[in-house]
């Protein structure tokens, strides 16, 4: 996922996350000055959805246009396919059915 947030504040004509942290204080979320510089300068690993909706009501824009979805790095962390078969043949583990007495019954 790529964080969109100072390209759509751009858009709105907000160029400093202060205006930002200001305008989204009279929106009704307050935020500190760290959580901000976080959201303004890098990825965040995490966002309340609560906040996500009043950011989306501040620069007038949907949730997907703040978080852009990147399929092709997706597709570059999976495993190419004869490393997927050769790890597997490695460590082949054979799983057996266990036979015998099923579960307890729970007490009465």
């Amino acid at each position: 996922m790529r964080w969109n947030l100072r390209m759509k504040a751009a858009e709105r004509g907000i160029w400093k996350s202060t205006d930002m942290r200001r305008q989204l204080a009279a929106a009704g979320l307050e935020i500190s000055a760290g959580k901000m510089s976080a959201l303004w300068a890098g990825t965040p690993t995490s966002i309340r959805l609560d906040d996500l909706d009043v950011i989306c009501v501040v620069l007038k824009c949907e949730p997907t246009e703040l978080l852009i979805r990147e399929p092709e790095k997706v597709e570059a962390r999976r495993p190419k396919p004869q490393q997927a078969a050769s790890a597997t043949s490695d460590t082949s583990v054979v799983v057996k059915p266990r036979f015998g007495r099923p579960r307890s019954e729970p007490p009465l």
